[in-house]
């Protein structure tokens, strides 16, 4: 299955959360509480557990733009990891560098992010990274190329940043167009809107 690069508001919709923090998105789903298509208003059936716990697994995959098969391998790295398998999990995909691009707000959504960093728009350490899955550590430097300096879309983003990030283990620069991996995120840090302990219950059967 090809990754999805349809509306996103429509995927929020279906899951009746802003999986993708897009205050644009955001927006919509308060006019539209109600699933995408025809019998959208009508009322949800009950899901199972297995339900339940596959539609978690989805969430996460949709927001962070994963195929199935890179899931898995991201899984099985967080369980071969110290501490909790679901924590590992979500700090290894905040740590991908195109996450880590969108959480300094160099780029408007994460789709936009991957793309930026799939054109060489970026440095990581002062080296071309043009990799979307690289995964940054503490300490990482990443910048916008110097070739790369005047793309509007990079300074349209950085403009909607008002006041410290959301993000508080990343620093961002706003003059130089930087960014610093300050430290791993934390289990508070991380955005609670994904149940994680359901995927891990999943891949557990």
């Amino acid at each position: 299955m090809a990754r999805y690069i349809g509306p996103k508001a429509k995927i929020a919709r279906k899951f009746g959360e802003n999986i993708f923090g897009n205050p644009k998105i955001g927006k919509i789903l308060e006019r539209k509480n109600y699933r995408p298509g025809q019998h959208g208003q009508s009322r949800r059936r009950r899901l199972s557990n297995y339900g339940v716990q596959l539609r978690e697994k989805q969430k996460i995959k949709y927001a962070y733009g994963l195929l199935e098969r890179q899931f898995r391998r991201y899984f099985k790295r967080a369980e071969k990891m110290q501490g909790e398998t679901g924590v590992n999990l979500l700090q290894l995909l905040e740590r991908r560098l195109d996450n880590v691009v969108y959480r300094l707000g160099l780029a408007s959504t994460r789709g936009a992010a991957r793309q930026l960093v799939n054109h060489g728009h970026f440095l990581v350490n002062d080296k071309k990274a043009d990799v979307p899955s690289y995964t940054v550590a503490a300490g990482d430097e990443i910048k916008v190329r110097e070739k790369s300096r005047k793309l509007q879309v990079i300074h349209d983003s950085v403009k909607q940043i008002k006041g410290d990030l959301d993000s508080p283990w990343l620093a961002l620069d706003k003059a130089s167009l930087s960014g610093t991996v300050l430290k791993t995120p934390d289990k508070d840090n991380l955005d609670p809107i994904f149940k994680v302990q359901l995927v891990v219950e999943l891949f557990s059967k």
